[in-house]
């Protein structure tokens, strides 16, 4: 549970791992402990049940951040949140999973997190007021923002090389990107569908374009550990 403390109304989280079997973790570290600053001394007396990588374990929350930042990914995510949109949690997560850059979120500043399932404590997440914002942070940046829909005139994602250094930006569900979007957009990518749905679930759209990112630039090992 890292080391903050636990109080009996505090809301169980999927990182702390109740309610999903023993075999979620591991139990308290061996005896003599490990000499290194990155360990929670909380974790490795009672364990780690947290949904983090065994690389990770017993690792303090700020150790396992600091880490992430020294080989993230050159792809930073975007989302727009005008209605709320529960997706969001999920793009995070995947985010987190994919190890982008950040994650912009675009309008509201609050964000349904129930689907982030706590990875938002891993990624870093920053807050534009609207997408004009966004677009000259990313003008700043020397980034080209991506706009993921299927939209008319948008270039397939599969024929399409994503640039190294950019900002994937998402409509929310059901209206997808905005016009304001669409506009400051250097590019936008539709995803190829086959069914009879008008559009794929938001959260998974971004999956599939971060997947694609990861394709080509990222270094693939023989683990998924």
């Amino acid at each position: 549970m890292s080391s903050e403390t636990r109080t009996d109304d505090t809301p169980l989280q999927y990182d702390d791992g109740y309610g999903y079997g023993p075999g979620v973790g591991v139990g308290p570290h061996p005896l003599p402990w490990p000499e290194d600053g990155r360990y929670d001394p909380q974790l490795l007396a009672e364990g780690d049940r947290r949904n983090v990588v065994d690389r990770y374990r017993y690792w303090t929350r700020e150790a396992i951040v600091a880490d992430l930042d020294t080989r993230r990914h050159d792809f930073h995510v975007a989302v727009e949140n005008w209605g709320h949109d529960f997706n969001i949690g999920s793009v995070v997560r995947t985010a987190n999973a994919f190890l982008a850059k950040e994650v912009h979120i675009v309008g509201r500043r609050r964000w349904n997190r129930r689907g982030a399932m706590v990875t938002d404590r891993y990624q870093h997440v920053r807050h534009h007021p609207d997408t004009g914002s966004l677009t000259s942070w990313a003008a700043a940046e020397g980034l080209p923002v991506i706009g993921i829909d299927n939209l008319p005139g948008a270039v397939p994602l599969e024929r399409t090389v994503l640039p190294r250094r950019c900002v994937l930006l998402f409509g929310q569900e059901g209206p997808g990107l905005t016009e304001e979007a669409r506009e400051h957009a250097a590019m936008v990518c539709s995803i190829a569908q086959f069914g009879s749905t008008r559009s794929i679930n938001a959260g998974a759209a971004a999956a599939i374009a971060m997947h694609a990112w990861v394709q080509r630039y990222a270094e693939i090992g023989d683990s998924p550990a």
